[in-house]
């Protein structure tokens, strides 16, 4: 399978506050959005629009929209991921706000994406890398397992700082690839994966017991975000965890499990338990799961 490959520039400062797995980018030529397949791209008055890193999920360090309360995963790791982002495609100096808000030095730096297409919310889906582009910009190229090793996808990966989280459209070859680069980290214990709570299991107590930056459960972003979700459903500050599988059901994500990927399956309560005292954890590794593109 062939992507687009666009060079241009990473910028954070004065657009989407970026985290492990997604920044802001400007092409050389913003008509080079137009050629993303997929859903249509609109940038901002700059030419930027965000990049969604394919196959990774990092630790949330804001996740909400108002009236519901912005939340984050533990932070040290969260930000530990958006650092390491940065520093491979060539940043320098990462200066953070309380808000999530960032300087760097440079301004701005440049490189280039690999995109097979935008996702249902407007971003571009694509691998990010520095350096000498393998193509001219506006062209298609194969992605080979040396190109792939020079993204900031496969290196987030390699360092344990992101989970990998893949969909039906990446091909399956690169789908082992960081695979591979990923269990090495978990082998290794790297990363979240020294402090990895999602299959063993965590005591659901509150919003603090997933939020707090010591004390909360370094879990799979997705389950984060669908636990999180389901706490400003049910408003209750200790809310029992009866209900959440039920939620999940309601919540409807499509996706398919390794290594027979016959069954399409919707909802996460088939592969999330819960227990009568608030234990919750998943029964599957999040490498087993392939989620349905939407």
């Amino acid at each position: 399978m062939s992507m687009l490959l666009i060079r241009g520039r990473f910028k954070v400062e004065g657009g989407p506050k970026p985290d492990g797995d997604t920044l802001p980018f400007i092409p050389d030529d913003v008509a080079d959005w137009k050629l993303v397949p997929g859903g249509q791209i609109v940038p901002g008055a700059d030419g930027r629009a965000s990049i969604r890193l394919e196959g990774i999920d990092a630790l949330e360090t804001h996740y909400g929209q108002e009236p519901d309360p912005v939340d984050h995963q533990p932070r040290p790791l969260a930000h530990a991921a958006a650092d390491e982002l940065l520093k491979t495609l060539g940043f320098g100096t990462v200066l953070r706000d309380d808000d999530e808000t960032l300087a760097t030095v440079p301004d701005s730096v440049p490189g280039w994406i690999l995109t097979r297409g935008a996702d249902a919310y407007g971003r571009c889906v694509a691998f990010v890398g520095r350096d000498t582009p393998p193509v001219y910009s506006g062209y298609r190229t194969g992605v080979n397992e040396r190109l792939l090793k020079r993204t900031a996808n496969y290196r987030l990966l390699e360092r344990g700082l992101a989970y990998p989280t893949f969909y039906s459209g990446l091909p399956v070859y690169l789908r082992e690839l960081l695979t591979e680069a990923s269990e090495k980290a978990r082998a290794s214990a790297d990363g979240v994966w020294a402090v990895d709570k999602t299959l063993q299991g965590f005591l659901l107590n509150g919003k603090k017991s997933i939020t707090h930056d010591r004390d909360g459960a370094v879990i799979l972003p997705k389950l984060f975000r669908r636990l999180k979700d389901y706490l400003d459903f049910t408003g209750d500050p200790t809310p029992s965890a009866d209900c959440f599988r039920a939620f999940l059901a309601g919540a409807a994500d499509e996706y398919r499990l390794l290594p027979d990927t016959k069954r399409l399956y919707r909802g996460l309560h088939h592969i999330v338990e819960v227990t009568p005292d608030n234990i919750v954890r998943m029964t599957r590794l999040c490498r087993e799961i392939v989620f349905t593109e939407k």
